[in-house]
């Protein structure tokens, strides 16, 4: 996720990074790095678990929320 700083001396912005740890809601190659899991499995999750609490569409976008996902893994035996 980038976020757009404007500067008052000059109309430029600045694009500023925002850490894996501190964001939201994570793109799926972001979340795949973060939680260690592979893209493939995460999209395969997000197919059984359809209308999960940690899924997030945004458009033709998917999104996991991070700390929601994490709740869900420390409950899953199996991943």
């Amino acid at each position: 996720m980038i976020t757009l700083a404007f500067s008052k001396e000059k109309n430029v912005a600045e694009e500023v990074s925002v850490p894996l740890w501190k964001r939201y809601a994570l793109s799926i190659p972001e979340a795949a790095k973060y939680f260690g899991v592979g893209e493939k499995r995460l999209y395969q999750i997000i197919a059984e678990n359809e209308g999960a609490d940690f899924i997030l569409e945004i458009g033709s976008h998917i999104k996991i929320k991070r700390e929601l996902f994490g709740r869900f893994l420390d409950r899953a035996t199996c991943v």
